[in-house]
């Protein structure tokens, strides 16, 4: 899949990737897109202002100028395309649809996701390999194609790269 031709982004002053994932829902909860829209955050560096900036991306660009008016009346900085092309998708089509475990092949066939890359291996995962979601898939647009990065797991699984809920660093500190 090809990311969709209507973009805008959002700036934020937003620091933490986990707050950006709850404030982009929030957004676009508010904002009545369709099923084929994509949500994603953008890891922005301006100088001394580093942040995460979102972007959403729809097929239309009647939804994405509605959801100008409504995020600009609601006093957010909004402006025309994406940060960046390597945005990691938040909200996208099929993401509610990937909970619990699944093969690879059906979680490519429920979702907008490309492809799996399993991080230090050759090739791509067995279509029968099985993914433990843990309700927390976060792929990447990588060269046009949305991609979900995935590491071996217990029991001969695979689990997406990102965590839900990861250790800060030097947390036991």
């Amino acid at each position: 899949m090809t990311p969709p031709p209507y973009a805008l982004r959002v700036d934020t002053d937003v620091t933490e990737l986990r707050e950006a994932d709850h404030l982009l829902q929030d957004l676009a909860g508010g904002l009545g897109l369709p099923d084929d829209a994509f949500g994603c955050t953008h890891l922005v560096g301006d100088g001394d202002r580093r942040r995460v900036g979102l972007s959403l991306a729809a097929g239309s660009r009647a939804v994405v100028d509605a959801a100008r008016t409504r995020l600009t009346a609601r006093g957010h900085t909004v402006a025309d395309g994406t940060w960046d092309e390597a945005g990691r998708a938040v909200l996208f089509p099929g993401a509610a649809a990937l909970t619990g475990t699944l093969t690879v092949a059906e979680l490519l066939d429920r979702s907008a996701i490309d492809r799996v890359r399993v991080l230090g291996a050759q090739g791509g995962p067995d279509p029968g390999a099985r993914l433990v979601t843990r309700e927390f898939v976060r792929p990447r647009w990588e060269h046009g194609e949305l991609v979900l990065a995935a590491m071996p797991a217990a029991g001969g699984t695979l689990v997406p790269f990102e965590v839900p809920d990861p250790t800060p660093c030097c947390a036991d500190h």
